[in-house]
């Protein structure tokens, strides 16, 4: 299963609006139809977000038509008279190894997809169990935040900024978390959930 999603579509709408991003993403579909065989199934999910479902297909074979699926995007489409540039992001799971249900190959294709956004977008990404993880990691972490601010844990510190001649020449405000059970957490471990 292929999970793909258009990089920065919201971009289309908010600037040109979304009548011609409804274009765009007929004349995306139509590009990702002329890549697949007729026995795949080719479905918009919502939003810019598509799956194709690749029966009897192994990891190689996969791995060509998602390459396939980024080249025809490549060229811009020409759109209400605007030339209009979209790259995909691809997150691909394999049955039986990825999930033995279409929820489960669903679910792992996004986060590859979202693996394959994180490391700079118009890429491919296979399902690793390793995904799942990080993806378990940051969800509870998000939620141990999200408490954290109810509980009002953070809390902000200062540090003076010197200068070569070790005069003071300004103040950083920093936020710190107080965790009640692991202390003082630095930055650099919450704030990617926020």
């Amino acid at each position: 299963l292929i999970f793909l999603d258009l990089d920065h579509f919201k971009r289309v709408n908010d600037s040109l609006g979304h009548s011609i991003g409804d274009e765009l993403l007929r004349a995306v579909a139509d590009r990702l139809n002329s890549v697949v065989r007729d026995v795949d199934t080719l479905a918009r999910l919502g939003g810019d977000e598509f799956i194709i479902a690749l029966p009897g297909i192994h990891a190689q074979a996969a791995a060509e038509v998602a390459r396939r699926l980024l080249e025809v995007c490549a060229s811009p489409f020409s759109v209400a008279g605007h030339d209009l540039i979209v790259t995909p992001s691809l997150g691909i799971s394999l049955y039986p190894d990825d999930g033995r249900d279409f929820e489960s190959l669903l679910r792992n294709a996004d986060i590859a997809m979202y693996r394959a956004k994180d490391s700079g977008r118009n890429s491919i990404r296979f399902f690793n169990a390793d995904m799942q993880t990080r993806a378990e990691a940051h969800a509870l972490l998000l939620q141990d935040v999200r408490r954290a601010i109810a509980q009002n844990e953070f809390t902000l510190h200062y540090q003076p900024q010197v200068d070569g001649d070790a005069r003071l020449c300004g103040i950083e405000a920093l936020v710190r978390w107080q965790h009640p059970e692991q202390g003082l957490v630095m930055p650099g471990a919450f704030i990617s959930a926020i």
